[in-house]
């Protein structure tokens, strides 16, 4: 597990194998998205309680998972939108700020099937607040969210009528799950 800036140093390697995943279905994300990563993973090293957590091989990086502490003031960008407009706000209060947010996970296709993405996610989860992790994922990832179903992790129902593109998850041991 690396804290903080210290994972810079792998860059160019997690950025390589987000590439790998993301660029094909259903993510489909285009060469300034994933170049765009890398300088995202600038900023977020220095996120209050960033960590990365990824598994290695002969092969070099297999996969990695990326996570931060949600803050207080939910942020707007990215999903974060639909988020709030699934769970509404009294809601992110109470299952995710101060929840550890796991942003990335990303298992190159050589390496699923055999425990990467589970044993990435008991790493990065196991010193999280309480108990208290979250994610997000694309709703057309269905074998992304069978995955997370599969392992363990609790769907967050939308409120009525508020279902969007993107399905929230808490982790396996959250209090609130």
């Amino acid at each position: 597990m690396c804290y903080g800036p210290a994972v810079l140093d792998l860059t160019e390697e997690l950025a390589d194998a987000y590439g790998e995943v993301f660029s094909a279905p259903p993510w489909n994300e285009d060469e300034e998205t994933i170049r765009q990563f890398a300088v995202r993973l600038q900023a977020d090293s220095r996120r209050t309680g960033f960590r990365t957590a990824f598994a290695q091989s002969r092969l070099g990086v297999d996969g990695f998972a990326t996570a931060w502490l949600t803050p207080r003031a939910f942020p707007t960008g990215r999903a974060y939108g639909q988020v709030t407009a699934q769970l509404g706000r009294q809601r992110v209060r109470e299952l995710l700020i101060g929840a550890l947010e796991i942003d990335e996970l990303a298992v190159r296709p050589h390496a699923r099937g055999h425990g990467t993405g589970r044993a990435l996610l008991a790493e990065i989860t196991a010193d999280a607040p309480d108990d208290r992790a979250w994610l997000l994922t694309a709703r057309v990832a269905t074998d992304t969210v069978a995955t997370y179903h599969r392992l363990g992790w609790h769907e967050v129902k939308p409120l009525p009528g508020t279902e969007n593109a993107v399905v929230v998850f808490l982790a396996p041991n959250h209090p609130s799950a």
